[in-house]
C-alpha cells in the first residue's frame, strides 16, 4: 500500500485546516510518531482540544497562546499512549476543563507466565478521565456534535471521534496516512483492530484526521488497502510456516523485507499480533507457548 509522508508540522503553529479545525503538532518526533502528535483544536471562542499529547512545556505554551482570548471547554483524549493523554491533566490543571473521552488504560489480555510487556513504558497508567465515552456515545462541546467510536486494535481503550454534519474523524493512531498503525500485544490485539477497521468503513465520514502526519483523504479506500496489506501479511506468515517451526526474530527477517533494522522490534510485535490471532483462530500453534520467544508452526 503507498503511503504519504508528505507532512510539515509547523511546530508552535495553529494550523488551520477548515474553518473552526486547527492542528497543533508537538515537537517529539520518532520512529512511532513520525514529525510529532497531532492536537487538534475545535470550536472559535469555546474551543475543544483533542490529544494534548505528552508533558511538552513548548507545546502546551504554544496552544495556550494559540487559544488566547478563547475559553477551552473540554479536552477529549483518544487513547492512553504517552505521546497523546499526560498533557490533558496539566492543560485540566491550567484551564479547568474535564477530561473527557477514553477510558483508563488496560491491556486487551492478562500477561501470560514468564511475559513482559514490551511497550509498558509507553502507556499512561495515570490516566483518570472525568467522564469515559461509550460507543457510538454523542456528546457536544464547543458547539459541535463528537460521536464516540471504541475502535480497540492499536490500543484496548482507543476512541476515534466523528465530527457531526462534517466528513471529518478524528481517527488518532487506529488510521494513518504517514505508516500502518503498531498492534502490539498484550496491549494490542489484531482481530479487534480488523474489526474497528471495519467499524470505520461503515461510517460516512471520508476525511480522517490522525494522531500523526497529514490527513487521510478517500478515506473508505485507504482504509480497505489497510485491511488487505494486514491480510496479505497474514498469508505471508502462514506460508513461511508451511516450511519448518519458525522464531519470531527469523520471520521478520522472511516477512519485512528491507525494513529498518531499528524498526525489527516493532515488526515483531505485530507479527506476534498476527500469530496471537492465528492461533486462536486454531491456524498456528507455539512451542512452548504462545510468547515472543516461542517456535511457531502450522496447526
Amino acid at each position: 500500500m503507498k503511503h504519504d509522508r508528505q507532512f510539515d508540522p509547523a511546530y508552535g503553529t495553529a494550523v488551520e485546516i477548515a474553518p473552526g479545525l486547527r492542528r497543533m503538532t508537538v515537537p517529539n518526533p520518532g520512529p512511532f510518531t513520525f514529525h510529532g502528535t497531532n492536537t487538534y483544536l475545535v470550536g472559535q471562542g469555546n474551543v475543544t482540544v483533542i490529544d494534548p499529547g505528552p508533558e511538552n512545556p513548548a507545546h502546551l505554551d504554544a496552544l495556550m497562546k494559540a487559544t488566547q482570548g478563547e475559553r477551552i471547554e473540554a479536552i477529549l483524549v483518544s487513547h492512553t499512549h504517552m505521546d497523546h493523554s499526560p498533557a490533558a491533566r496539566t492543560l485540566a490543571a491550567r484551564t479547568g476543563a474535564p477530561i473527557i473521552g477514553c477510558a483508563p488504560h488496560t491491556a486487551a489480555r492478562p500477561l501470560v507466565d514468564g511475559e513482559t510487556n514490551a511497550l509498558d513504558a509507553s502507556a499512561d497508567k495515570d490516566h483518570q478521565p472525568d467522564t469515559i465515552l461509550q460507543h457510538g456515545e454523542s456528546i457536544t462541546l464547543s458547539g459541535q456534535r463528537f460521536e464516540a467510536l471504541h475502535t480497540p486494535g492499536h490500543t484496548q481503550n482507543h476512541l476515534c471521534f466523528a465530527l457531526a454534519g462534517t466528513d471529518f474523524l478524528f481517527s488518532a493512531d487506529h488510521v494513518m496516512v504517514w505508516a500502518t498503525s503498531i498492534v502490539a500485544p498484550p496491549d494490542g490485539n489484531m482481530l479487534a483492530y480488523m474489526a474497528s477497521l471495519d467499524v470505520l468503513l461503515a461510517r460516512p465520514e471520508t476525511i480522517y484526521l490522525p494522531g500523526h502526519g497529514g490527513l487521510v483523504q478517500e478515506a473508505h479506500a485507504y482504509v480497505q488497502d489497510l485491511k488487505e496489506h494486514r491480510l496479505r501479511r497474514e498469508e505471508a506468515i502462514l506460508s513461511n510456516l508451511e516450511q519448518s517451526p519458525i522464531s519470531i526474530a527469523e520471520l521478520v527477517l522472511r516477512v519485512y523485507k528491507g525494513l529498518d533494522p531499528a524498526l525489527r522490534g516493532a515488526a515483531g510485535l505485530s507479527a506476534f499480533a498476527h500469530l496471537e490471532d492465528l492461533a486462536e483462530r486454531g491456524l498456528v500453534r507455539a512451542e512452548p507457548g504462545l510468547t515472543l520467544t516461542a517456535l511457531y508452526s502450522l496447526a
